[in-house]
Order: C-alpha cells, then sequence, then structure tokens
C-alpha cells in the first residue's frame, strides 16, 4: 500500500521529538508569529493615528493591517527554515509554512477584493458568500497539498484535453488561464482604486482634472492587465481586430447611448461646466452633484432623493448651474398692505425685516419695491440674496417672511385679505302662492 506524504510527514515530526532542533523550530516559530503580530499592530497604529481619515480610507487601514501580520510571518517561517535546515531537521516549519501561507492568501485575497468592490466600506452579503467560499477553496487546496494529493490532481488535469476547433488544450491550462486573467484584473482594478484615493487627496488640482485623471489611469490600467493576461495565457493578440470589428459594429447596433454618455462624461469633466458640489437643473431634476460617473451623474435633491441623469443630456440639453462663477442667488417674495398705509415707510420696513435673516448677504441689500396697485392693497415686493444656494431656498424664504409678518404686526400694519360686498338692486320678486295651497 503507498504511503502518502501525510503519514510521512507525521514520522517526521514524531522523530523530530527526539532531535536537539525541535526547541529551535518551536522557539522560531514562536517569535515568527508575535514579530508579525506586533509589526501588523505597529502598522496599524502608525496608519490609523489620523483622525481625519475618511471612513473608506479607514476601513482600507484596518484591512491591510490584517494581512501585513500573515505575510511577515510567513516570510519569517521561510528564512527560519532556511537557516536552520542547515543543521537541523525543519518538519515542523515544513507544516506550519503552508497553513500560514493559506491564512496569508486569504486575506490578501480579502482585502483586494474588498478595495475594489466594497463602496464606501460597506461589505455586501454576495461579498461575504463569496469570501466564505473562496476560504473554503483554499483549505481544501491545503490539504490536497499537505496530503500529497495536488500533484496526482494537477496531473490528472494536465491530461485531459478538450478540443476547441483545430486546438487542443487541456484542463489545466484552462484554469492557469482563468487564474491568470482574474488575478491580474483584480490587480489592476485594486491599482486603479488606489490611484483614484490618492488623486482624490490631492486638494492643488481641480475636481475636475482629479475625476478624469482618476477615470483615464483605471481605464488604462485595466486594458493594460487585460492585454498582460491575454499574452500570459498564450493568445495572440490579433484576435482583438475581430473584436474590434464586433465592438463597431455593436456600436452601429444598439451601443450609442452608452458610448454617448461616456464620452459625454469626459467632456463635462474637461470643459468644467459641471464640478461635484455644483447645484444644478436640468431637465425636471436638480439638486447637488454629488458624482460624475463615467456613464451617469448623480443628483441629490435637497429633500435627499438621488437621481441617475445620463451624462448625454448634460450635453445636449440646457443646464441651469447656479454655481458655474457666481453662487449668489436672488430670490423675491411679496406682500400685500392696505391703501392707507404710508408706502415709504413700508417699504424700508420690508427691507430691515428682510436684512435681519442670518442668510440674506448683507453685502448686496434687499430692496423693496412697488409692485402692483390691487383689488385689495398695495402689493409690494421685496428681493434679496443669498450665498449658499446649495443649503435651499424654501427655508430662507420662510425666515423672510416671518420676519416681514412680525415686523407688520409690530407696527400695526394691516395686511389686506379678500373681501366680498354682495348688493341686491331693486326688490326681490314674491314668488306666487299656488291655489290648492290656499
Amino acid at each position: 500500500m503507498k504511503q502518502i506524504p501525510l503519514s510521512a510527514l507525521w514520522n517526521d515530526l514524531l522523530g523530530d521529538l527526539r532531535d536537539a532542533g525541535l526547541m529551535w523550530q518551536l522557539g522560531a516559530l514562536v517569535l515568527s508569529v508575535a514579530l508579525g503580530w506586533m509589526l501588523s499592530r505597529l502598522v496599524l497604529a502608525r496608519l490609523g493615528r489620523r483622525d481625519d481619515r475618511t471612513a473608506m480610507a479607514r476601513f482600507g487601514v484596518e484591512s491591510f493591517a490584517r494581512v501585513i501580520a500573515p505575510l511577515a510571518i510567513v516570510l519569517l517561517l521561510w528564512l527560519s527554515q532556511i537557516v536552520l535546515g542547515r543543521w537541523y531537521q525543519v518538519n515542523l516549519l515544513k507544516v506550519a509554512l503552508p497553513i500560514w501561507g493559506s491564512l496569508a492568501v486569504i486575506r490578501l485575497t480579502f482585502y483586494l477584493l474588498r478595495r475594489v468592490f466594497a463602496r464606501r466600506g460597506e461589505i455586501g452579503a454576495a461579498m461575504l458568500t463569496f469570501e466564505k467560499i473562496f476560504q473554503l477553496l483554499v483549505w481544501v487546496a491545503f490539504a490536497l497539498y499537505i496530503t500529497g494529493y495536488w500533484d496526482d490532481i494537477y496531473r490528472y488535469l494536465d491530461h485531459s484535453e478538450l478540443h476547441l476547433g483545430k486546438s487542443r488544450v487541456t484542463v489545466a491550462e484552462i484554469l492557469q488561464g482563468v487564474v491568470s486573467v482574474v488575478v491580474t484584473l483584480v490587480l489592476a482594478m485594486w491599482a486603479g482604486a488606489a490611484l483614484e484615493e490618492r488623486l482624490m487627496g490631492v486638494d492643488t488640482l481641480n475636481g475636475n482634472v482629479r475625476v478624469v485623471l482618476a477615470r483615464v489611469g483605471r481605464a488604462l490600467l485595466i486594458v493594460f492587465a487585460v492585454l498582460f493576461s491575454l499574452n500570459l495565457v498564450g493568445i495572440d493578440l490579433t484576435v482583438l481586430s475581430v473584436f474590434g470589428g464586433a465592438l463597431g459594429v455593436g456600436l452601429g447596433l444598439g451601443l450609442q447611448k452608452i458610448a454617448s454618455n461616456y464620452v459625454s462624461g469626459f467632456i463635462i469633466l474637461l470643459d468644467r461646466s459641471l464640478q461635484i458640489g455644483d447645484m444644478i437643473t436640468v431637465d425636471k431634476f436638480s439638486g447637488r452633484v454629488a458624482r460624475i460617473n463615467t456613464r451617469y451623474t448623480v443628483l441629490q435633491g435637497l429633500d435627499g432623493v438621488e437621481s441617475i441623469v445620463p451624462n448625454e443630456m448634460f450635453v445636449s440639453s440646457p443646464v441651469q448651474n447656479t454655481t458655474l462663477t457666481n453662487k449668489e442667488v436672488w430670490l423675491s417674495t411679496k406682500v400685500a398692505v392696505a391703501y392707507d398705509t404710508d408706502l415709504d415707510y413700508a417699504l424700508k420696513l420690508l427691507e430691515e425685516a428682510t436684512a435681519s435673516v442670518p442668510r440674506v448677504l448683507k453685502s448686496r441689500p434687499p430692496g423693496a419695491t412697488l409692485l402692483n396697485f390691487g383689488a385689495d392693497g398695495l402689493e409690494l415686493q421685496v428681493g434679496f440674496w443669498i450665498g449658499d444656494p446649495e443649503n435651499g431656498r424654501g427655508g430662507v424664504t420662510s425666515d423672510v417672511n416671518r420676519a416681514i409678518w412680525k415686523a407688520l404686526k409690530d407696527h400695526q400694519i394691516s395686511v389686506p385679505f379678500p373681501q366680498r360686498e354682495m348688493r341686491i338692486i331693486g326688490q326681490l320678486p314674491i314668488p306666487e302662492i299656488p291655489h290648492d295651497v290656499k
């Protein structure tokens, strides 16, 4: 009966009990674990010292610190195995090294996936499920490796061929190609996310320029990763000419809107007609520009509702931007007073009451005018300027109306309301009484 490597390794471990090098192995193992844990704590304390980090940045720091410990332990165990292997048997380190290596692979993969796909530091249920499945696969692979079945399974997959047209490929080659492409793309997306986070922290650059550089950098990294992974698998890059022709046909048949929105996104970023934080109105959508993505722009209304607007609308439709070059916005409100009111005094009172509202600009004082001679009284209008339209208009208008109402009541100025008087001209007709009633 064939003896599997696990049994041989177990016998070697039992044999190490009588070897003086066992204590050195235990000491190296304990020291490696302690140093790796201390290094991760030190990095976490150093990187997490700043209090002004965003939630996403703190999430990234904490995830990265969890990766450092197993990586450092694997490196220290590998060095210990090389050094102690000159004088003693290192079977204990040979078992500990793949265990910590598996843990390092799991945590490094989790770190990369969360940095790429976890939005705002929030981990969804799908990602948690995938992480559990991946963790199970890694430990299964470790079990196959430690028992010696890994080489047998790989040899079987390498001899299992599939016919793809005139070519023959093995299952092992297909799996290696898939893994290579996935790993390369994840690394490229991680590098793109890190580049975007780095660019967004550069305050000296314009916000739109930072977004453009981040989008272009991520796109170039992904394209390079695709080309590199295809070349790594062994696929001839000339096949991309066929893909380019298919893409052109697709754009002509039904992808015009997607391509138009993608190009429009770069146009509005480069010409700086829109910037993150602007208050805009396009078609029936209005709000603050929260995000400018490659296909759409997110507008956050003052009621908290977010509208996803395609970028093409900002290029082909008129856009009202209240904060493009000047954030100051003019507003007005109307009120009616009785005909016997001192008009000059009432206009001055309206201006003083409006100027008392904190959000009304003092640099551009309010102005009151006689708007119309109404049927019930004199219609007055007071206009004023505000410098923070992103905080809404309804609140400041309400504050102005309340201040005007209080001022008019304090100075006993009557605010008329519609009154109608009905007069009957002539005598009322006397109804005739039927004869049968008599």
